[in-house]
């Protein structure tokens, strides 16, 4: 356990890093400790096989997904049989909407935010063209978080779910959960957390919280590629998945596991929840990416403009920004030239927020393996290029 957060030893389990390349690129899917990769590896070597077979492999995968929901349901605040896994969190989220929509009566209404990632907007945008629903947007305010009096106001006895980021891929902004569960409580509605942002900064505890369904990414915390959802027991013993029929239905979460799952990635999951608890855990984590989020803010030359909340309150260490004069594009293959990866694009995927983004911006997203220098480095160069 490190007691004191050393980010120089923790540098040094990442192969990634020992080039010098700069990755503050965080929102993109993080780098993965070495460890994961062995731990993967290892699966694949001496755990290749199917649940059910009466030898060695059977019980070595059935241990590793036992161990994956465990490390699932402590990293999310829930019981083992409520953890459900996937291919990635779209395609989780997919199949989970298709079984809570199988009784949804045309009329009723999906209540979004501007500040959704589409990953969590279009399962509903296809299931309501499919049962005669709709589907309605809570708008987001001048500072890119969301309008809570806009959210409440579009609440009504039609709506049958709330469905909203717990942080802002784009503008890194975080929503406030329990508020927004509370309200879809009091209307009778679901409440659906997109987490996948959010997940890689800051602890989740879905008890507290109160929602119903909650979905994350590994990926996004230097893990795997893999879908993570939590859904609350009494939904889950609710609802009818899709899946094939000899598969198992119990304990609740294998409901909405379809097909064979990667076992290899869930002992790489593993892995990556032993890695952050060695940390400390994710409020360590969490207090030292707020101090390198505050030195960019507080560095950032008069020529770049961050769009959002303008401090490090209420958000995490994700930055939605400009140089004044430079496009966006030009500026991330200069910073790449110059051994700094940071993303450019349009939307950002948050497809209802496009009309209050600038076309096109740049991002930048600090990650707990990130150092002062680097921060350095991107705040010289930035000033460079807008000189």
């Amino acid at each position: 356990m490190i007691t004191a957060y050393d980010v120089e030893a923790v540098r040094v389990r990442f192969s990634s890093l020992r080039n010098g390349f700069a990755f503050l690129d965080a929102p993109g899917g993080t780098q993965v400790p070495d460890e994961v990769g062995e731990a993967i590896a290892a699966a694949l070597r001496d755990a290749s096989g199917n649940l059910g077979a009466p030898y060695a492999t059977g019980r070595a995968v059935e241990a590793i997904l036992e161990r994956a929901k465990q490390d699932a349901a402590g990293f999310l605040g829930c019981d083992a049989a409520e953890i459900a896994f996937g291919m990635n969190m779209t395609t989780l989220n997919f199949a989970l909407t298709r079984a809570a929509g199988r009784d949804f009566s045309a009329g009723g209404e999906i209540l979004t935010t501007a500040l959704d990632h589409d990953g969590g907007v279009a399962p509903w945008v296809e299931l309501a063209s499919d049962r005669g629903l709709e589907v309605a947007i809570a708008d987001a305010t001048d500072e890119l978080t969301i309008d809570y009096e806009d959210l409440e106001r579009k609440l009504t006895d039609r709506t049958l779910v709330v469905a909203f980021a717990l942080a802002s891929n784009a503008t890194g902004s975080i929503a406030d959960a329990r508020r927004i569960c509370a309200l879809a409580r009091e209307a009778g509605a679901l409440s659906w957390i997109d987490a996948v942002h959010y997940a890689a900064h800051e602890a989740i505890d879905v008890e507290a919280i109160g929602c119903d369904v909650l979905l994350c990414s590994p990926y996004k915390f230097c893990g795997p590629h893999l879908g993570v959802a939590y859904v609350g027991s009494e939904r889950a013993e609710a609802w009818r998945p899709y899946k094939a029929r000899p598969s198992a239905a119990n304990p609740l979460g294998r409901r909405f596991e379809t097909g064979t799952l990667p076992y290899e990635l869930l002992a790489g999951f593993s892995a990556t929840i032993d890695y952050l608890d060695s940390l400390g855990g994710m409020s360590v984590l969490r207090d030292y990416e707020r101090m390198l989020g505050e030195q960019l803010l507080d560095g950032l030359p008069d020529n770049v403009e961050v769009f959002g909340v303008p401090g490090m309150e209420g958000r995490v260490p994700t930055f939605l920004m400009n140089v004044a004069g430079v496009p966006a594009e030009t500026v991330a293959h200069r910073l790449a030239e110059r051994g700094i990866g940071v993303w450019y694009a349009d939307n950002w995927y948050c497809v209802a927020l496009a009309d209050s983004l600038p076309p096109q911006s740049l991002r930048v997203g600090l990650a707990h393996y990130n150092n002062a220098a680097e921060v350095d480095r991107l705040l010289e160069e930035l000033a460079q290029i807008g000189g």
